[in-house]
């Protein structure tokens, strides 16, 4: 009895020691997993590492998850690691030159409308503020920032919808007898259909439909690309299975064929299998977390909705703060029939802990789902809906955030878009 306890003293002290000198390794996405493993590998000459990225991605996760939803990202994701994307603040910055950006003023303008752009890709930035600073007047901002009409993707630094439209119509294929109607109609959204009896209306329709919106759409979906790190998914006996994405982690070999066995080798090869049992607990602890969601989540993994779980639940099952295992699970993702989803959007973060905010987002989605187009609810009607729904008390910037989230338009960008077939 005494020989087990003092066996399981030392493992948890091995486990504590590991966890405390290689805690980046549990807290890294699989994405990042590289880097943070590579200050300790760059420093020991033991330690050889077979990079699991040269894999095919897709051959890793197994067949009953690549379907459905899950299966495009994963081409997505293919591609994103084949292929090295370049994020859409990159492919702004060499855009900013002549001719379009000839002078330090302009070029300062420029990265000043970019540094205040949106998710979305629209410029939110405070003009007045930065006109203000560098001795400028508005007109003089604007005649820069509207050459924004001519970087790519079009429609980037534009205020909303219509400008964006705006930018866009100038690199577009329109002929010169339908271009003032689309003006027109591009500048009055809202009474798209006062318009249908023009000679040029469905030209300008044609053409306004394939116009992006919003203008940084290609990139919002380059920036969802991750790599989930554990799979949930129905075996052929129809029983739910948990598998880790443990075929994407580098294999760590080392090297103790050294002849001369003096301190520092011994210390580098302790290090060195002191990196392999933390990349091992990290596995362990994701999988475990994997097992716990399923337990808890079953009805979601079915087609049910996300339950309430709360954070402190799997702390107390992990003998951890909360805080610590909200660390452990930031930037981990799962991979299922139902899509990709990150660790924490299965846990309560907000509200009260009978409700998840994940709950409150479906529900805003389907009410938005089914909203009468021709006026459609507000953040402030979806307010009192939520609140009635689920007796809480919350605020509309709330919804807005939920909303944004979810990238939903506000109420009446969302009456432009149906207007124009686009949502």
């Amino acid at each position: 009895m005494a020989l087990r306890q003092t066996q399981s003293v030392e493992n948890k002290h091995k486990l504590s020691n590991t966890l405390r000198n290689w805690l980046p390794i549990l807290h890294s996405s699989l994405s990042d997993l590289g880097d943070a493993m590579s200050s300790f590998i760059d420093a020991n000459p033991v330690i050889e590492v077979e990079s699991g990225y040269e894999e095919d991605f897709e051959k890793k996760i197994p067949k009953k998850v690549i379907s459905r939803a899950v299966s495009n990202s994963r081409t997505q994701q293919i591609e994103a690691l084949t292929i090295q994307s370049r994020s859409l603040y990159e492919v702004l910055d060499e855009q900013i030159m002549k001719p379009l950006f000839p002078t330090p003023i302009s070029e300062n303008i420029a990265y000043f409308v970019i540094a205040n752009l949106d998710e979305n890709g629209y410029y939110e930035g405070d003009s007045e503020k930065f006109c203000k600073e560098n001795n400028l007047t508005l007109d003089e901002f604007e005649k820069v920032r509207l050459r924004f009409a001519y970087v790519e993707p079009l429609g980037i630094g534009s205020k909303n919808i219509s400008e964006s439209f705006l930018f866009q119509l100038e690199s577009s294929d329109i002929s010169d007898e339908a271009y003032p109607l689309a003006i027109k109609i591009i500048t009055d959204l809202d009474n798209i259909y006062t318009y249908s009896k023009e000679k040029y209306f469905n030209d300008v329709m044609k053409v306004i439909s394939t116009f992006k919106n919003p203008p940084a759409i290609e990139y919002q979906e380059e920036s969802a690309q991750i790599i989930p790190d554990l799979m949930i998914y129905f075996n052929d006996e129809n029983n739910i299975e948990v598998k880790l994405n443990d075929a994407y982690y580098p294999t760590i070999h080392i090297d103790t064929s050294y002849a001369v066995q003096h301190e520092f080798i011994t210390k580098k090869i302790k290090e060195a299998k002191s990196l392999v049992d933390a990349l091992e607990m990290r596995k362990a602890t994701l999988y475990k977390v994997g097992l716990m969601i399923v337990e808890y989540q079953y009805d979601f993994f079915t087609g049910g909705r996300i339950m309430p779980l709360t954070l402190k639940i799997l702390a107390d099952e992990f003998g951890h703060n909360p805080s610590t295992i909200s660390r452990a699970i930031a930037n981990k993702y799962i991979a299922c029939d139902r899509g990709v989803f990150a660790m924490k959007e299965f846990f309560t973060t907000a509200i009260d802990e009978d409700i998840s905010n994940s709950a409150i987002k479906d529900f805003v989605v389907k009410q938005i789902k089914n909203e009468n187009q021709q006026k459609p609810l507000s953040d402030m009607k979806l307010l009192d809906m939520v609140q009635d729904e689920f007796k809480v008390k919350m605020v509309r910037r709330t919804i807005a955030k939920y909303r944004k989230q979810l990238n939903i338009a506000g109420s009446s960008e969302r009456k432009k878009l149906y207007k124009l077939g686009l949502s």
